[in-house]
């Protein structure tokens, strides 16, 4: 029961919470903090005590139609990854919240957000996962639209909008796949294929590719990323490194290696319009973010690049370049809500949003920026920071392809680290080295110079360590998502 546990239990919290409305804060925040522990508990000992199990049939609607969760390899992955990120996560939260407002409202549907997550990866099926991947976009608008202000309904309708449509073409694509015999994840795929229905099974796959990957961030399905930067910190760390946008690279990579199946997909004509998608958005992203001015805003166009790295990872439809896909997907969440952790410090203690901005601030918060300075130079790619390793199998997986595509994926690998390297290394260089007479810091308050409290640098430490640990580990790291993946 350790799988139902973990995602039943913040659901209840949830509730609970909306229920008591404790006017306590700190009374709040202890429930906040200890359920979200309490779940990445039961969730993390389903991962070690769960996999290879038969899937658990909750309700049976017919053969065809079951809602049922397992744990394989990919389950495990995802499941870990959102449960050691999320007590983190709940702690920086709670002191961000306090000036805020409506911090019942937002601890409600966090909470809630937590469990329908480990749905997702718990899902043994694709009309489980699709239940849940639209139960995510109803748990998280409230949190975008949090401030309830003008650009916060813009960007609810403008996420909501994106949503539905992807959501609708996923539908099309889990129906032909219900239809054709996907009833449970296999690895490899589950549809069967005869001669007469490869091409409509191929566009399905195209469909669900750019369904599911809206929330991944794919082009054209990623502006709505960028419309939920109004939101407060802790979502958009949450939606842009751990909960949402992996939720859509997940769902991408169940349908291509459990679905479908890449014997279908090989060599096809949507495997060349998949990768090629996932080419152009990462470079277009990385030049996006380059332009930008706004810190969240580069950062989210940061994140809709570095999502198309693991579609690209995955659309290779080799066993290494979802392995590739996978590491990259670890490295770049524990990276990316470093980053975002980073900026929401700024804003919390200086006000500060843009990059121009920041000039000269860095000795002011010596341990944020510290923390985000590491993080930067490993989403890089600096060796040996986490990120080098990721993107090099990424690379490599390309190039093994052994066709143009192929070199065309390593390519624009190539070009995006060039860019990220220019767009983080801006805010780092201007933050400690500002040009004479130019820093901004000495318009600081002299009560503000200084790193927030420890709820908010804890987190920051913790996660800028660990990802220097997963840069130096990345040889473990690979091997055990290679068994993860291979043996599922």
């Amino acid at each position: 029961m350790w799988m139902l546990l973990a995602i039943a239990l913040p659901m209840l919290a949830g509730g609970a919470l909306a229920a008591w409305r404790p006017k306590d804060r700190t009374a709040r925040q202890n429930f906040v903090v200890g359920s979200a522990c309490l779940t990445a508990a039961c969730a993390l000992a389903a991962v070690f005590t769960l996999r290879g199990e038969d899937p658990l049939v909750l309700l049976s609607m017919g053969e065809k139609l079951t809602i049922a969760f397992q744990v394989d390899g990919l389950s495990c992955i995802f499941a870990a990854l959102v449960s050691v990120l999320w007590p983190l996560a709940s702690l920086y939260a709670v002191e961000y919240m306090s000036r805020e407002g409506s911090e019942n409202r937002f601890f409600v549907f966090y909470l809630i957000s937590f469990g329908v997550t480990l749905g997702i990866a718990f899902s043994a099926n694709v009309l489980t996962m699709y239940l849940f991947y639209e139960l995510l976009t109803l748990a998280t608008l409230p949190l975008v639209m949090h401030h309830m202000d003008g650009k916060a309904r813009y960007a609810g309708r403008v996420y909501l909008t994106y949503s539905m449509c992807g959501a609708a073409l996923g539908f099309i694509a889990m129906v032909l796949m219900i239809e054709h015999g996907a009833w449970f994840f296999q690895f490899g795929g589950s549809v069967t294929v005869t001669a007469s229905k490869e091409n409509t099974l191929r566009m399905a796959y195209i469909l669900g590719f750019f369904g599911f990957g809206v929330k991944a961030a794919v082009f054209p399905g990623h502006k709505w990323l960028l419309r939920a930067s109004v939101a407060p910190t802790p979502v958009t760390a949450l939606l842009h490194a751990v909960a949402v946008v992996k939720a859509g690279v997940f769902a991408v990579a169940r349908i291509t290696w459990y679905g479908f199946g890449p014997d279908l997909l090989r060599g096809s004509w949507c495997q060349y319009l998949a990768m090629g998608a996932a080419v152009f958005t990462i470079v277009y992203a990385s030049s996006k973010a380059l332009r930008t001015k706004h810190l969240k805003r580069r950062l989210a166009w940061s994140t809709v690049s570095n999502l198309s790295y693991i579609l690209l990872g995955i659309a290779t439809l080799t066993t290494a370049g979802l392995i590739a896909g996978m590491v990259h997907m670890v490295v770049h969440a524990v990276l990316k809500i470093t980053l975002f952790f980073g900026v929401g410090a700024v804003h919390y203690k200086l006000h500060r949003d843009f990059v121009p901005d920041i000039e000269g601030c860095g000795p002011l918060m010596p341990t944020i920026f510290a923390s985000f300075t590491v993080s930067a130079l490993g989403l890089m790619g600096v060796p040996p920071l986490a990120g080098f390793s990721s993107k090099w199998m990424l690379a490599t997986a390309c190039a093994g392809m052994g066709d143009w595509l192929g070199w065309a994926g390593a390519a624009a690998l190539a070009v995006s680290a060039i860019l990220t390297a220019l767009y983080l290394m801006e805010i780092v260089m201007l933050a400690y080295f500002p040009r004479q007479n130019r820093a901004i810091s000495v318009k600081i308050p002299r009560q503000a110079r200084r790193d927030p409290n420890r709820r908010m640098t804890v987190p920051v430490v913790t996660l800028s360590l660990a990802s220097v640990v997963l840069g130096l580990c990345a040889g473990g790291l690979t091997q055990a998502i290679a068994r993860l993946v291979l043996g599922a």
